[in-house]
């Protein structure tokens, strides 16, 4: 009994801190499988479809409800009049979409900047923020918890020079690391004090492809951040220095975020004012 009852809370929370609304589908779908049919409701497969169905209602329902506190979702796929969307379907299925308002109008202004600089360039976003309530953690992020940050992939080119559109590094955007050329500042060589997620993720090479960054149109994302964006809100830009120095791009907004964060030389966080 004891131990259903913790295994029930471990999986609560995972649901819960992973997605927001999945602790609350996993709760509904303890409660309703007794009223399932009787040769189903103790099996395994009854369960989960409840859950599903459970978290697809209330994913639904995130969008319509997630205004209410100040939150809106970016596009989940690719179409000719939006060219910024989510790098993944995982994000969305995650719940993990949601910026505020002001934020969506800065993510559209730059990708529309990059399409304009780079013609047939899209820009990809991951990670954002949970649909409600300030102050609830988006993990592993220290501070994704307002809706107004978001992290964008890189771009990137294939062997041959050219640029992949909606291609990344990584099958998710993350841990495609660049690594520092000889001689780059690395302020974090000797580690730092204490505690900090400043992983390497060595064993996720093997899903990396042959990919390699676009430089022309990351620094240019980067200068429009620190100079144009300045106009819709954006008021920090991560990312690392070595990777900064490489691109030759500098500005009192672009940052480092510090040792005990999580390496940004795989992807580009902004965040803006309130």
């Amino acid at each position: 009994m004891i131990f259903r009852f913790v295994l029930h809370s471990i999986v609560f929370l995972l649901a819960t801190v992973i997605t927001q609304i999945g602790g609350m589908a996993y709760v509904g779908a303890l409660a309703l499988r007794r009223y399932g049919p009787t040769r189903y409701k103790s099996k395994f497969v009854y369960p989960v479809f409840l859950f599903l169905v459970l978290y697809s209602c209330l994913w639904i329902l995130s969008l319509f409800v997630a205004p209410e506190f100040g939150r809106v979702a970016l596009p989940c796929r690719a179409t000719k009049s939006t060219l910024i969307t989510v790098q993944s379907p995982l994000y969305c299925i995650l719940n993990r979409q949601y910026v505020t308002p002001k934020l969506l109008r800065a993510g559209n202004a730059l990708a529309a900047f990059m399409h304009a600089k780079h013609p047939g360039t899209q820009t990809l976003a991951l990670d954002a923020n949970f649909p409600f309530f300030d102050e609830f953690p988006l993990l592993p992020h220290l501070s994704h918890d307002d809706g107004r940050k978001l992290d964008i992939a890189f771009y990137y080119e294939n062997r041959d020079g050219e640029y992949v559109v909606g291609e990344t590094r990584s099958p998710i955007g993350y841990w495609g690391f660049e690594q520092p050329l000889p001689g780059s500042s690395q302020p974090c060589s000797r580690g730092g004090n204490g505690m900090n997620l400043r992983w390497d993720m060595d064993w996720f090479g093997v899903f990396l492809n042959d990919n390699k960054l676009d430089d022309a149109r990351t620094a240019t994302t980067l200068l429009w951040l620190s100079t144009q964006g300045r106009k819709y809100g954006v008021s920090k830009v991560f990312v690392e220095p070595h990777l900064a120095q490489r691109l030759t791009v500098s500005g009192d907004t672009i940052r480092f975020q510090g040792c005990r964060a999580a390496r940004h030389d795989d992807h580009i966080h902004f965040e803006i004012s309130r």
